[in-house]
């Protein structure tokens, strides 16, 4: 087998294509023949050691794979070899084979392509999650996001408009705003790369000129840094602010903007909820899976990378230059 591993902290350059033996799976396990893996923007991290997971090295990035069961341990009954399937291990995706748990994989519907199945879980389930469970989003209310041109700013847009919300979409660029336009979002505002405070008071009063006095019900916010306080400043009378990433820093809020708005400032820790409640994780899944039945949501990939430019593929993604979903494939 054929795996792009990380043997030292490092940027995307440090990661290594490896040749090694292909692993047979244990009691409970299934060996998957992985098609296509998602890249997201933990694996930029998790190859630096700079996230909440730090797995023993050599180790392969990559948190969400789909493929076909080319193997099966002992005890395992609700799988079979040839089934189609995706899996969210966390880490070790970058493979052409990868063991996984039986817990952790979930049999795809045949029409489903391995790319979409291996883009849907971690950002659909992130942004499902966020909207339903942890924002509260109902019909009519005003959904801001930032980083709205990324795998979760994406299918959060998608999700909301599914749930009859008005879904502003806050890009970098022209190019994203367009994109995010043209897949559903109702507005959008342009905020520079680098944020200083003039740029700050601006993006509050593009963002107030769009919403009027109400101001935003919910904010996804998947940038954080210096772009999180201008968008606390606009959020509305019982507002909730979701914390989904900061790429670009951990930001630092006034704790008084949030008793001047009663506002609230809420985690969104999807793989942890994942693993606490697993019960209700199957009922959004079943109701993600729903979605993507009826079209109301499909992974935006734009940019498809092989296995030996994983690399490159990381940064891409650590870049920004991402516009959608980005897949390494196998074949």
């Amino acid at each position: 087998m054929k795996a792009m591993f990380s043997n030292a902290p490092g940027g995307p350059e440090t990661l290594k294509l490896t040749e090694l033996s292909t692993p047979k799976p244990k009691s409970n396990e299934i060996l998957i023949s992985v098609k296509a893996a998602g890249v997201n923007f933990p694996d930029t991290l998790i190859i630096r050691d700079l996230y909440q997971i730090k797995p023993q090295r050599p180790f392969a990035p990559g948190g969400e794979v789909a493929g076909i069961v080319e193997a099966t341990g002992q005890n395992v009954t609700n799988f079979a070899v040839g089934e189609r399937v995706l899996a969210v291990p966390g880490f070790g995706g970058f493979v052409s084979h990868i063991l996984v748990s039986t817990e952790q994989a979930i049999k795809i519907p045949d029409n489903m392509p391995f790319e979409d199945a291996a883009c849907f879980i971690f950002t659909y389930g992130t942004s499902h999650y966020a909207l339903r469970d942890r924002g509260i989003l109902k019909p009519g209310e005003t959904l801001l996001i930032s980083g709205a041109a990324g795998g979760v700013g994406i299918a959060a847009i998608e999700i909301a408009k599914a749930m009859d919300a008005k879904v502003i979409a806050a890009v970098s660029s022209q190019e994203k705003a367009d994109f995010c336009l043209q897949i559903g979002a109702d507005d959008a505002v342009i905020y520079p790369q680098k944020m200083d405070n003039e740029a700050q008071r601006t993006l509050s009063n593009n963002v107030k000129n769009i919403v009027g006095a109400n101001g935003i019900d919910v904010v996804y916010d998947a940038v954080g840094g210096d772009y999180a306080e201008p968008l606390v400043r606009t959020m509305a009378w019982n507002g909730r602010f979701l914390v989904v990433g900061f790429p670009a820093g951990i930001p630092r809020i006034p704790l008084n903007l949030t008793l001047l708005k009663s506002c609230q400032i809420v985690g969104v820790f999807w793989g942890a909820f994942t693993s606490r409640y697993p019960k209700q994780h199957q009922i959004y899944l079943a109701e993600l899976f729903d979605m993507y039945k009826k079209g109301v949501v499909k992974p935006r990939i734009t940019e498809t990378f092989r296995l030996e430019d994983a690399g490159k593929a990381i940064s891409y993604v650590a870049e920004r230059k991402a516009i959608g979903k980005v897949v390494v494939t196998m074949d």
